[in-house]
């Protein structure tokens, strides 16, 4: 048992398993070509596109195309999109690895290492609200991945990137913090002149009036969560503050060790594998009581994974399509409660769960065994 494996909704191919049925078991993802021969380590999926990252920076897409969430995609209609495909930002010019990946609901942002492996260069792909109107060019169409004009500024690169619903927030590594798509909420901060009549930011601005250095942040639907560096910890949440997730939110949590959000709740795991979370609870997003001790967890739209100290890969949430596994109530929720959905028991001695990711009703787990991979 070798390789990543996806479940849940399906009906754009956007799980890479070689058909377009919503599977509730964990199936393996097929690759057009040459499948990776390095580990993949990011997983970043928006309603009906998905990109993975391998260790060395190669990129691949399933799903939808059509909104050009997934770069340059050759005779669409021949395509199959069912599977895995290499992903391609420009067919004229040799491009360094991704560094960082995020997705929108029909958008992606890609990060590429330039020639000094530094995080620079910013392409967008999808729709112009999000993607293409940021670009340095005019003639950019949503068939066209679109490279950021003049961002990030010189002498910094990018640290970490989010997106929620339609915006993207960008964490550079001077602790700066740059958003655009929809601010119309307030998940982007006070917006200045720059928005439209909708409230849309066309090109990165910088979020101000955050009272510390940001060391990460995350976007729900609506909302984005910004947290100081660990040993501080303080949060700020800014934008809607439906289901509490500003009302709700701790001033600060010191030991936090990695944070997520799903559309409407936001998840803190601390050092000691214990979990915080708050916001929209009525598919049992927030976690059930007594889980054992976390090592990793990734949230979805509405649903978590979460890997154990133990090696077990947990679920819960609202699985309708079956993200949370086959054992589900009534409206395919998994509530107060968990499943699981792989555990190194039942898997050779050797393997190891290397990662674990979540999207708009997908999950997601990488295994290994013996250092090979998929």
């Amino acid at each position: 048992m070798n390789g990543l494996f996806a479940l849940g909704s399906n009906g754009s191919g956007q799980l890479g398993i070689g058909h377009k049925e919503d599977v509730s078991v964990p199936k393996q993802v097929e690759f057009i070509g040459e499948a990776p021969d390095d580990e993949i380590v990011q997983i970043a999926a928006g309603g009906n596109h998905s990109i993975i990252v391998t260790e060395t920076g190669k990129a691949y897409w399933s799903g939808d195309s059509s909104s050009g969430a997934c770069g340059i995609v050759k005779d669409a209609g021949d395509t199959d999109a069912s599977k895995f495909h290499e992903l391609i930002l420009s067919t004229s010019e040799h491009l360094g690895p991704v560094a960082h990946v995020a997705c929108t609901w029909d958008s992606s942002v890609i990060v590429l290492k330039d020639e000094d492996n530094r995080a620079t260069q910013v392409y967008t792909c999808g729709v112009p609200d999000i993607g293409a109107a940021c670009a340095n060019s005019e003639s950019a169409t949503l068939e066209t991945p679109a490279l950021l004009n003049n961002f990030p500024p010189s002498g910094t690169e990018v640290r970490s990137l989010a997106a929620g619903f339609r915006h993207v927030v960008v964490l550079l590594d001077n602790g700066d913090v740059y958003g655009w798509g929809n601010g119309r909420k307030g998940q982007l901060g006070e917006l200045a002149d720059t928005a439209d009549s909708k409230g849309v930011i066309h090109h990165p601005q910088k979020i101000k009036g955050i009272p510390f250095k940001v060391s990460d942040a995350v976007c729900c639907q609506y909302t984005t969560c910004f947290v100081s560096e660990p040993g501080d910890g303080r949060i700020i949440v800014v934008g809607a503050d439906k289901w509490g997730l500003k009302s709700a939110a701790p001033v600060e949590i010191p030991n936090w060790n990695t944070i997520g959000a799903s559309w409407g709740s936001i998840y803190v795991l601390q050092r000691n594998g214990q979990l915080v979370a708050w916001g929209r609870d009525d598919h049992g997003q927030l976690p059930p009581l007594l889980l054992p001790e976390l090592e990793n967890v990734a949230a979805g739209s509405e649903h978590v994974l979460a890997l154990t100290k133990d090696g077990d890969v947990l679920s819960w949430g609202w699985g309708e399509h079956g993200n949370c596994g086959p054992q589900t109530e009534k409206y395919g929720d998994v509530k107060g409660r968990w499943n699981v959905l792989a555990s190194l028991k039942n898997m050779p001695e050797g393997s190891k769960i290397t990662a674990i990711g979540a999207g708009c009703a997908t999950s997601w787990i990488n295994i290994t065994t013996e250092g090979l991979y998929l």
